[in-house]
């Protein structure tokens, strides 16, 4: 149940009415949707009161320096041009850590929450799949209970967004918008992670955690339950995002800041130096980052405009292109593999081969003669010209990341989208343009096209201008590999036919 389909919306405010003068927090702001987020609220909703931001002293930098850097990032650049002054007149910073008791937040800034907030976005997570079970737990599952608890305080609170992921299910091939049962007693599981020995436990993580493949996926589906046992209580949604993947519009057409997830795979395969992917051909599940944004601020209208009632059930959405654009594996290597040789990236190292297989015995072959071999003789030949060797240093990386996701390149799932179908269908018409979403309305090579440009733009800090030079590296690389090929060939069939067992065959039949 979602809530919605007993609703008449003609007397509900629109979208940016709603937001208008309202305060909201957000945990997890300086993330890669934490800041997308930002800058939609104030770029769309620009008459909302203002935002803190949860923030901890990171590195040495104090929080008040960490949002000025945050606002350094090119994702703000529309907003800057367009909505001069709205960020720093509209954003602040409240000093806290979502991993500590009470967020870390202090007494009056605590209370300055309680008594002004009327919108929480509870983005933060800890999204690495190695994290120690411990580690994750703090981040994830304590994370959440506190901001619940707190939330429980906040005596103006219309809407609790909890952002969890797609992937909090994966026990199961079909996954519904419903929260399951608990693959564990969340208060037992803070309670093992707080007290038990910090080697115990890492010796104990893979059976605790069961079949799930990770800590990140574990404490995220008990997360969950911090959050639904509030049922009634607390006007809470529960958001999964599937595959986060680069900005399709907003703020600009692929936007992206970091290497994580396909995005970092893409990059290899583009730079040469991830030769084959160890794969099935499944359906991929993505979902561009601003179109998942749009449905943030959606679900946050779509509750916070109902009055909570004990009877009120917490709705899931499945933010996933689901059943609106299915991509296979293959289809998604082809057009990348046309749309990185038109273009290269400017620091390639070798040419690019984009091939998966979901053998092992294939794959550890390739591992070996494409990616272990030629990186020890590009690392030997770094050496004689006195320079850092790099090359196996960068293969163990790659190897590394394609073990730790392994798990969802070989595995597939369904994901049901009914509540997030029917939710942007009760988007009034004045908010279609700027809310509206879904992957759907996305042409998916011009998307893909956007994607790679933007890692050589975002991340490469490359020049389309600089194109002519990319295209001849890629030529010279090309000659270079057939020449090698070549020789490899040629010397690997001398040395067969010089073998004993071959002259020995030749002189029978002779």
């Amino acid at each position: 149940m979602t809530f919605l389909e007993d609703r008449d919306f003609r007397d509900v405010p629109a979208i940016k009415e709603y937001y208008k003068g309202k305060t909201i927090f957000i945990t997890g702001g300086t993330g890669f949707m934490g800041k997308v987020l930002i800058e939609k609220l104030l770029y769309s909703c620009t008459e909302l009161d203002r935002i803190y931001l949860l923030l901890r002293k990171k590195k040495g930098v104090n929080p008040d320096e960490r949002l000025k850097v945050l606002y350094e990032s090119l994702c703000f650049t529309r907003l800057k041009k367009e909505r001069p002054g709205v960020f720093e007149s509209k954003v602040f910073f409240i000093g806290g850590d979502v991993s500590e008791i009470g967020l870390g937040i202090s007494e009056e800034d605590r209370s300055l929450l309680i008594n002004r907030v009327n919108i929480v976005f509870h983005v933060a997570a800890s999204v690495r799949f190695d994290d120690k079970l411990d580690s994750s737990a703090k981040m994830n599952l304590r994370g959440t209970r506190e901001m619940v608890q707190m939330a429980e305080e906040m005596s103006n609170l219309e809407s609790f967004v909890h952002v969890s992921t797609g992937y909090a299910n994966t026990n199961r091939e079909t996954i519904e918008e419903v929260v399951y049962p608990p693959l564990a007693d969340w208060r037992d599981t803070l309670l093992v992670c707080e007290t038990t020995d910090t080697n115990v436990l890492a010796a104990l993580t893979n059976k605790y955690i069961g079949d799930m493949p990770n800590t990140y996926v574990f404490t995220k589906q008990l997360a969950e339950h911090v959050v639904y046992e509030k049922k009634g209580k607390l006007p809470a949604t529960i958001i999964r995002p599937t595959i986060v993947s680069p900005s399709w519009r907003e703020p600009f057409e692929g936007w992206i800041e970091n290497f994580n997830g396909p995005v970092g795979l893409l990059t290899a395969i583009g730079l040469g130096v991830l030769r084959t992917a160890y794969s099935s051909n499944n359906m991929q599940d993505y979902v561009p980052v601003d179109t998942a944004i749009r449905m943030f601020i959606v679900v946050g209208w779509v509750r916070g405009t109902k009055k909570l009632e004990a009877t009120d059930d917490i709705p899931v959405y499945n933010c996933c292109s689901g059943s609106l654009q299915n991509i296979s594996l293959e289809y998604l290597r082809k057009m990348s593999m046309d749309i990185i040789e038109k273009y290269p990236f400017d620091k390639s190292l070798w040419v690019v081969r984009g091939f998966y297989t979901d053998s092992e015995f294939i794959y550890n072959l390739s591992v070996f003669f494409e990616h272990l071999l030629p990186a020890l003789a590009l690392d030997g030949v770094l050496k004689l010209l006195r320079k850092k060797p790099m090359m196996l240093t960068m293969t163990r990386r790659i190897f590394i990341a394609q073990s730790a996701l392994q798990y969802y390149t070989l595995n597939k799932w369904t994901f049901v989208d009914n509540n997030h179908l029917e939710l942007r269908s009760v988007i009034k018409d004045c908010d279609v343009e700027d809310f509206f979403y879904g992957f759907d309305l996305i042409k998916l090579y011009e998307y893909l096209e956007d994607n790679i440009l933007g890692v050589k733009k975002f991340l490469f800090k490359e020049k389309l201008e600089d194109l002519p030079k990319a295209k001849a590296r890629r030529m010279r690389l090309v000659v270079l590999n057939k020449i090698l090929t070549s020789i490899f060939y040629t010397t690997s069939a001398w040395w067969i036919y010089n073998t004993d067992l071959v002259q020995n065959i030749i002189q029978s039949i002779h």
